[in-house]
């Protein structure tokens, strides 16, 4: 049996990272690690090829070849998707798809040949045992929620590990939050499921065997739900395999922002070699975390909480969100003042969006407030809800937050907030890499010379070179990451997209 794994194309966003991953040639920023794992469970007998669109197209003749093509995708790439599967139609190509997207829209997808639902460690094998006998169905689904320790080490043999910025892994799934606008419970539940410690290291030690060193990303949606177990075993057995191979990696992930009220466990974790990360606080104002049921987030100084964060060793990336139907006027400026004062230097700030799935999708289908689909892209002002707020005010204020966040001079002021604070533990040897040596040489060229932020940048430049100069590489990173979040902000206003009515018109009908 011959299987093409692909893998659709992500367009530009804040998370595709594409306009920074010139300065260090690679082609995306992380591989497929879904399709990787669903490779895993197959029969070791077939023919498997992969193809990452975000590192080269897939060509009709690729797409012939196979018996099969698996499609996995999330909603952001929707129409690269839907592109693969008409041509799959077009050569006469059976199609299986699965995956967040087909999960939540399966009813969009008629042509799809299979559908395999939910969790691929309990919908694989029914879909094999039925190819087999020759009765294979349309869709495969199933409501229990998967045991990760069956779960097979990704076959990284598939991909060439050099054309992407960093590995990632999962290690657990289920968040015991429940926020509204979330849809990470309705696909993976409540309560935190993970990995056994001894996966992880051999995850690892796979990794290390294909010479890979740098950044790997725990991609778990709320890596401390099950604080014990992390304490217990799993973040010592990291930090003593680190320190066997003389730390080549360094991992980043997310977390809920309760991490700041645990010190032990931040200290585990930076032993461990974590460095980064990404916790959602959504909005400065607490009447809107309550809307959302954020309840973790709610009764707490959040800034006080980043400041610990950080002073801890973790670099604090946010997650912000306007659009609630709580939000004031003042919320714009409110989330402006936070940033800037917080040193979150990756400000992910997005408009509400209504995911399929969720309670709040569900609030305003009741409410009759949806308009639509959800894109994937909280950059896209194209809403499809009605929200309280007066829409063009909403899309101005918006952009007034990109425009003022990402403004040379007060990102590169964020920049130098973080580096006083940040005290790492470990400082990874990916910095002695090549490819970051000419990043350095590049961002000099197109930064400090060609940039509009050039004044800024050598200011960082000399400041972190003088006053902090084991971060000096940090600080580059982080001005090439500035470079990208304005790039990706000016596309999205040059396309129209902050039109400042939120894509609707006079006719569309709603108030």
């Amino acid at each position: 049996m011959k299987i093409l794994l692909v893998y659709p194309h992500y367009p530009d966003s804040f998370w595709s990272f594409r306009y920074a991953l010139k300065f260090i040639n690679r082609k995306a920023s992380f591989p497929p690690l879904g399709l990787l794992t669903v490779a895993a469970m197959l029969p070791v007998d077939w023919e498997k090829r992969l193809v990452d669109m975000n590192v080269l197209p897939v060509s009709d003749e690729e797409l012939a070849w196979a018996d099969f093509v698996f499609i996995s995708a999330m909603t952001i790439q929707r129409n690269s998707a839907q592109d693969v599967i008409d041509r799959c139609l077009q050569l006469g190509v059976k199609t299986v798809a699965g995956g967040p997207l087909f999960t939540a829209c399966h009813d969009d997808f008629p042509d799809v040949d299979h559908l395999i639902l939910g969790e691929a460690e309990l919908t694989i094998p029914p879909f094999l045992a039925d190819l087999q006998k020759g009765t294979l169905k349309h869709i495969y689904s199933d409501e229990r929620w998967a045991d990760l320790t069956s779960t097979p080490i990704p076959l990284w043999d598939l991909i060439d590990v050099r054309n992407y910025a960093a590995m990632n892994i999962q290690y657990c799934r289920g968040c015991p939050f429940d926020c509204e606008f979330c849809d990470i419970t309705a696909l993976f539940g409540r309560r935190p499921r993970s990995k056994t410690k001894e996966q992880l290291i051999a995850e690892l030690d796979n990794l290390y065997q294909r010479g890979w060193r740098g950044a790997i990303f725990l991609v778990d949606d709320n890596f401390i739900g099950d604080k014990g177990k992390l304490k217990k075993s799993v973040l010592p057995a990291i930090s003593d395999w680190m320190d066997r191979k003389k730390h080549p990696f360094y991992f980043y992930t997310e977390a809920s922002i309760d991490l700041a009220d645990d010190p032990r466990l931040m200290e585990l974790m930076v032993r461990a070699g974590f460095q980064e990360v990404f916790i959602g606080i959504e909005t400065p104002y607490e009447d809107s975390h309550t809307e959302c049921g954020k309840v973790q987030n709610i009764n707490r100084d959040l800034l006080a909480s980043v400041k610990i964060i950080q002073r801890a060793g973790l670099q604090v990336h946010g997650g912000f969100i306007v659009g609630f139907d709580s939000d004031p006027p003042s919320i714009f400026e409110r989330q402006i003042r936070f940033i800037q004062e917080s040193g979150i230097v990756t400000a992910m700030v997005g408009l509400l969006s209504v995911i399929r799935g969720t309670k709040l999708h569900r609030r305003l289908l009741q409410e009759g407030r949806l308009r639509g689909n959800d894109t994937g892209n909280n950059m896209d002002s194209e809403l499809n809800f009605i929200p309280r707020m007066d829409v063009s005010d909403l899309i101005s204020g918006y952009r007034t937050i990109l425009d003022t966040i990402y403004a040379p001079k007060n990102y590169y002021l964020r920049v130098i907030s973080l580096l006083k604070e940040y005290q790492p533990l470990h400082l990874g040897k990916f910095q002695l890499q090549s490819g970051y040596v000419g990043a350095l040489f590049k961002s000099i060229l197109f930064l400090g010379v060609i940039g509009k932020e050039r004044f800024y940048f050598w200011k960082l430049f000399f400041w972190s070179l003088i006053r902090k100069p084991r971060l000096f590489p940090l600080a580059i990173t982080y001005a090439i990451y500035g470079y990208h979040f304005r790039m990706v902000a000016e596309k999205y206003r040059c396309s129209g997209m902050f039109n400042g009515n939120g894509g609707w018109n006079e006719n569309d009908g709603f108030a």
